[in-house]
């Protein structure tokens, strides 16, 4: 086979493994996805799954990478108010409307990388029915997508309201949506009620002072 052609192969290989993946999480129960269901909807071999992605960690991480680098691309050249040339206020407002909208429409998918990352924190019985789950570069992904999202956010802090302890309030605004009781609104379809939150947190503490 052509080198060509079996890149393409390659390429169709992972988009199918990637979309079923996609598929089963829609309408199956996150524990049930396994890489041999996947393998199985993909029409791949199991094998196949393996050596494109190295675990399901690894599988689970590139379909939550697809959405990250979905969301870096429209902050970082995408139209205003998200992308450059809005206001810092406007910035920071729609940086959180879409990172609940993510979060939201991808909750199942979040819960089941973040599980399938935490491998050593697992049960015994659930070790021995996957041990390959584990992936110690999954756990660094979710630390890397905080760390850029928290650059993002003290800039835009820093800008509109210099005399604030931008590092500070970006850990306090962004950390807010990674506690339980938030993430648990947005699986069960509350994302609106987090959503107007939110804004009105980021516009009542970053009004001018005196306003």
């Amino acid at each position: 086979m052509a080198i060509g052609a079996e890149r393409a192969d390659a390429a169709r290989n992972r988009a199918a493994i990637l979309r079923a993946t996609e598929e089963l999480l829609a309408r199956e129960d996150a524990e049930h996805v396994s890489v041999d269901a996947v393998a199985a909807a993909a029409g791949v071999g199991k094998g196949t799954v393996f050596r494109r992605f190295g675990s399901r960690a690894g599988l689970l991480r590139a379909l939550v990478d697809e959405r990250m680098d979905d969301l870096s691309r429209r902050i970082r050249t995408g139209p205003p108010p998200l992308g450059p040339g809005a206001p810092a206020v406007e910035r920071l407002t729609a940086f959180f409307d879409a990172v609940v909208d993510v979060a939201s429409r991808n909750s199942v998918l979040i819960s089941a990388y973040e599980y399938a990352a935490a491998g050593p924190q697992r049960s015994a019985a659930a070790q021995r029915a996957e041990p390959e789950d584990h992936d110690a570069t999954a756990t660094q992904a979710a630390t890397d997508a905080y760390a850029w999202w928290y650059e993002h956010l003290t800039g835009l802090i820093a800008e509109a309201r210099p005399d604030l302890d931008a590092e500070l309030v970006g850990h306090v605004l962004l950390g807010s949506l990674h506690a339980p009781p938030i993430r648990t609104l947005l699986a069960d379809g509350a994302a609106g009620r987090v959503r107007d939150t939110m804004r009105r947190l980021v516009t009542d503490l970053l009004a001018a002072p005196g306003h």
